[in-house]
């Protein structure tokens, strides 16, 4: 092995909810850990060993969040890519067989190959995100409430409640502050926000519940990030037996957040307005028009997010 080879070292981990396969390249090493803080600690240990160009793992959305945690805290280079990539890479060099084990190497040789770019993720800050949006949601309900007071309570307790509804509107516009402040400190939290925010009706709060809640986002074909959001008809049959398709199940905080959106981009966004009073005048009920109104918008962010494209009404 020459000089060059030697610092040339790269790292493919195939990522699954039990465990992780690492190949290390170009020493043709393999270790398999356990994807729990236990297992983890293990990798990064043998890991840090080593002169790594960067360790290369597809996005699941889910089962990496972890590992990638201890990589970014323990300054291992890493970046996370499309499972889409890794694909065509294995087409590109003719690559069929498939094990966890190949993965890892596959996965690796796509690293020591594309040279993908190093990931600036922060995991962390996915969960404060999280956290910021479900806060500022309950602070939206209190508001509403002391609102709805205010027009019912007699006039001299109004001082009270508008002092309280005054503290809210600060708070809230504090969760706002913080949500711009984790997105912009990231090039990549930034470059998603602006993307689904080119859409007419996905704002600020909207673009950061998509990134806490559905990291996924991008990563699915139409119908698995339908049926992640829990807006996928399902079908109700038993024997003879034939129901109705219902939607259930899936992350409701996305749900929420995309409902709410939808009654604002069915102001301001042509396709959702006319998509909804097509459904409403076919005799649907307008809950379920809505529903499917959210389905079609959480699919064409998918394929916009996928794809790296704004939105422009045409081309959807």
């Amino acid at each position: 092995m020459n000089k060059t080879e030697a610092q040339n070292i790269n790292a493919g981990v195939d990522t699954g909810k039990d465990f992780l396969d690492i190949h290390i390249r170009p020493f043709n090493e393999y270790f398999k850990v356990t994807n729990d803080k236990r297992g983890i600690s293990e990798a990064i240990k043998r890991l840090k060993k080593l002169d790594l160009k960067r360790v290369v793992i597809e996005a699941t959305g889910r089962y990496e969040v972890a590992f990638i945690t201890a990589c970014a805290k323990a300054g291992i280079p890493f970046s996370v890519v499309n499972p889409v990539h890794i694909k065509r890479f294995a087409g590109a060099i003719g690559r069929k067989a498939k094990t966890d084990k190949l993965d890892a190497a596959l996965i690796a040789h796509f690293s020591e190959l594309i040279q993908p770019p190093l990931s600036t993720l922060k995991p962390d800050n996915m969960k404060k995100m999280a956290d910021i949006v479900a806060r500022r949601s309950q602070l939206l309900e209190m508001q509403t409430r002391e609102k709805n007071r205010l027009q019912i309570m007699p006039t001299n307790v109004h001082p009270s409640i508008k002092a309280l509804l005054l503290v809210l509107k600060k708070q809230i516009q504090k969760m706002d502050d913080e949500l711009a402040h984790l997105i912009e400190s990231c090039p990549e939290f930034k470059a998603k926000s602006e993307l689904v925010q080119s859409m007419p009706g996905i704002g600020k709060v909207s673009a950061a519940a998509l990134i806490s809640y559905l990291p996924e986002l991008g990563l699915m074909n139409n119908k698995e990030v339908a049926a992640l959001v829990g807006v996928a008809p399902m079908n109700k049959e038993s024997g003879k037996y034939k129901g109705k398709q219902v939607t259930q199940g899936g992350r409701h905080q996305v749900r929420t957040v995309l409902f709410m959106a939808m009654m604002s981009a069915m102001q301001c966004n042509a396709k959702f307005k006319s998509t909804y009073e097509r459904l409403v005048a076919a005799g649907k009920p307008k809950k379920v028009a809505i529903i499917a109104c959210v389905r079609k918008m959480i699919v064409i962010l998918n394929s916009m997010v996928r794809d790296g494209v704004m939105w422009e009404e045409k081309n959807f």
